[in-house]
């Protein structure tokens, strides 16, 4: 280490400021790191603090990056680095991805149906020359293969740049469009581009169309949103005939129809919005398919006259049991998913026969499934995906005549990787209000019961936390620790009322259940107090930054990954680019006086205490538009002042990414390599 190693931890200025709502005035002494040029960062102060933090950073890591190292290399030993997806059918073409060995980003092929020489029609290692961070956001064939849209970001602040390239020619069109963060829709015969532009505040609140060959500047708004927290996104009918164009929060949401063939014309409206009421619509030989919360909390699906939107008749009643998350059209049949008890369900069936339902089998008892690439309307067979906590990501066609799986692709683990030597246990914790949480637990059978044990959540959103298959965290596993999801209020992985039994006013229920399901691991003797290390991210990271304030004594290690935990002071500042659009989800302490209250009372940044944590990591993206990089700066300010203990806590800020970290396959593995070699220093478990 130089000569600059820092000796002790930064430790930020307290600066006078405050603020008052409700009758309540709250001080906020570290509230100068956020920059008041943001999304501008280049107050010196603020950059200092943040690079004191790096440094800080480096300095404790620097003894375990023989750690790191190694860590680095069996993870990256797990990925095939020549690898390639299945190629797919969409209309005169096969289309699939590939990467080089060693290269960080995929090259995009094409070869024709009929034969011929596969195209690299876009090279995402050429984009990415020259740049820190590269993320697409949408690549968009038009109908007639010849054009190619794509956005890109090159600064993880997610503001994208659509190009357009002419797959014929080669050529590089003069079509540029600026600021958008949406899908990328062709219509009308491939002479108009459908997108959405953000506004000042970054929200997509409109729908656009851009005439090709004309300059950005003369783009058309067809629609607009004007409820503040609605989000505007569009996209094609299953027989790509119609545009639809969605707009909706957390809780509520609208469709409106046009023909593709003519986005000029006036939209036609399926069902008003009704605040508490969800629908999506798809179309069919002149009848819309909707899929709606409206007379049951877990969905019903409802079909209605093109003619006649309104009129809703009832295909698929709700159930308590199944959750029905999703509806896809196709010429002869359609496909629902779900969840039953926690595990995702595909199912065939047909518009000629309602009660015929075909549920393709599985044959692990915890798994995740569901569609893939399925572009075509007219098809005998569905792509599908499937992965568990031990078996590898695989690639499926599903013969819907025959009903067989076709296995296409296993995802191939250079290294090594023998499933027989784990196991894979589905428990229930029943937490402090009785209700049973379901844990998944995955560990090596010769594991020592007892032993350390890391343990994951999110809990948010309605986001179910899939039982899938993920490379990395056999570093933990095969170190001896056994490795739980818990899958908490908050997320829906039971159906809609699991996830409305953790927000708004129920939101405790989230941080208990993590809680009392730590506790209940501990209790089984799968593990024991301290040797738990937890993590979680974005709304995870609030998560921990709960149970830490709760629970400290629990937990041996944390990992806080761009952590929402200043949810006050965001959900009063409707500026932010999300505030608005969460509100259904949080509450609005603008507006009312119980939410101010309820969210105060678990925002982990207000409510740190003086008391003993365990060791912590966190990390920010200097460009993160969803949790700024000053909410986990704040946090981590705070903390140093008011704890108790001389445990290691850590910041770490990408300066040249945003939400999701550093954006190569390689560069964000080296991240996770950092993470897991914390956990292990922390837990005393042998470098």
């Amino acid at each position: 280490m130089s000569d600059k190693t820092p000796s002790a931890p930064p430790r930020a200025e307290k600066r006078q400021y405050s603020y008052s709502h409700h009758g309540v005035t709250i001080d906020d002494p570290w509230h100068w790191l956020r920059d008041p040029s943001y999304p501008e960062v280049n107050d010196p102060d603020v950059l200092d603090y943040l690079r004191a933090e790096n440094a800080w950073f480096e300095a404790q890591m620097e003894p375990h990056k023989p750690l790191v190292d190694a860590l680095f290399k069996e993870m990256r030993g797990r990925i095939k680095e020549d690898d390639s997806t299945v190629p797919q059918k969409d209309g005169e073409w096969l289309y699939w991805t590939e990467f080089d060995e060693g290269a960080e980003y995929a090259k995009y092929y094409r070869r024709p149906v009929a034969g011929g020489e596969a195209q690299l029609f876009l090279d995402a290692v050429e984009l990415a020359k020259g740049h820190e961070y590269l993320s697409i956001n949408d690549i968009s064939i038009s109908k007639s293969g010849r054009y190619c849209a794509y956005s890109i970001d090159t600064s993880g602040a997610e503001r994208y740049t659509v190009h357009v390239k002419d797959l014929e020619t080669g050529e590089m069109l003069p079509d540029v469009i600026e600021n958008t963060n949406t899908a990328l829709v062709w219509a009308a015969d491939d002479s108009v581009l459908i997108y959405g532009r953000a506004n000042e505040n970054w929200r997509v609140d409109n729908v656009r169309m851009h005439r090709m060959g004309s300059d950005a500047s003369e783009d058309v708004e067809i629609f607009h949103e004007d409820q503040l927290g609605f989000t505007v996104h569009a996209g094609l009918s299953a027989q790509e005939d119609y545009l639809l164009l969605a707009t909706g929060d957390n809780e509520t949401s609208e469709v409106w129809i046009l023909p593709a063939a003519d986005p000029l014309a006036k939209p036609q409206l399926v069902r008003k919005r009704e605040k508490g009421v969800e629908y999506d619509a798809d179309i069919r030989e002149g009848t819309i398919y909707i899929l709606s919360n409206r007379d049951h909390v877990n969905f019903a699906a409802y079909t209605a006259p093109l003619d006649n939107p309104g009129e809703w008749t009832t295909l698929i009643e709700g159930s308590d049991e199944f959750y029905l998350t999703g509806i896809s059209l196709f010429q002869d049949f359609y496909v629902t998913e779900g969840r039953l008890n926690g595990l995702d369900q595909v199912q065939i069936r047909y518009f000629d026969d309602p009660a015929r339902v075909e549920e393709i089998a599985f044959p692990e008892a915890s798994y995740s499934t569901g569609l893939s690439n399925n572009p075509e309307y007219a098809v005998d067979k569905l792509r599908l995906s499937y992965q568990s906590p031990i078996t590898p990501g695989t690639v499926y066609d599903y013969h819907v005549a025959s009903k067989e799986l076709e296995v296409l692709k296993v995802q191939e683990i250079p290294s090594g990787f023998d499933p027989s030597l784990y196991k894979v246990d589905r428990l229930e914790i029943a937490v402090r209000d009785g209700t049973p949480v379901p844990v998944t637990v995955v560990q090596r059978k010769d594991r020592e019961q007892g032993g350390p044990l890391h343990l994951y959540a999110y809990g948010a959103y309605g986001y179910a936390v899939p039982p899938g298959f993920s490379t990395t965290r056999f570093s933990y596993i095969d170190r001896g620790m056994a490795y739980a999801i818990a899958h908490i209020r908050g997320g829906d992985d039971l159906g809609r009322n699991w996830y409305l039994q953790g927000k708004l006013e129920a939101r405790a229920n989230t941080f208990n259940d993590f809680v009392d399901v730590a506790r209940g691991l501990i209790a089984l003797g799968i593990t024991a107090e301290g040797k738990v290390s937890a993590s979680g991210g974005s709304a995870g990271g609030k998560l921990m930054g709960a149970v830490v304030n709760q629970a400290p004594e629990l937990f041996g290690a944390v990992v806080a990954h761009v952590p929402f935990v200043d949810v006050l002071a965001t959900m009063l500042d409707e500026t932010l680019p999300l505030t608005p659009g969460e509100w259904p989800e949080w509450g609005n302490p603008l507006e009312s006086e119980a939410a101010f209250h309820h969210i105060r009372s678990y925002s982990p940044y207000d409510q740190v205490k003086a008391q003993a944590y365990p060791p912590m990591l966190a990390t920010a993206g200097l460009n993160d538009p969803r949790v700024t990089y000053w909410e986990p700066a704040k946090w981590v300010a705070k903390l140093r002042e008011v704890k108790t203990d001389d445990n290691v806590l850590l910041l770490k800020t990408n300066m040249g990414a945003g939400h999701g970290g550093k954006s190569g396959r390689f560069e964000g593995l080296h991240e996770t390599a950092e993470e897991v070699a914390f956990v292990l220093w922390q837990l005393g478990i042998a470098e």
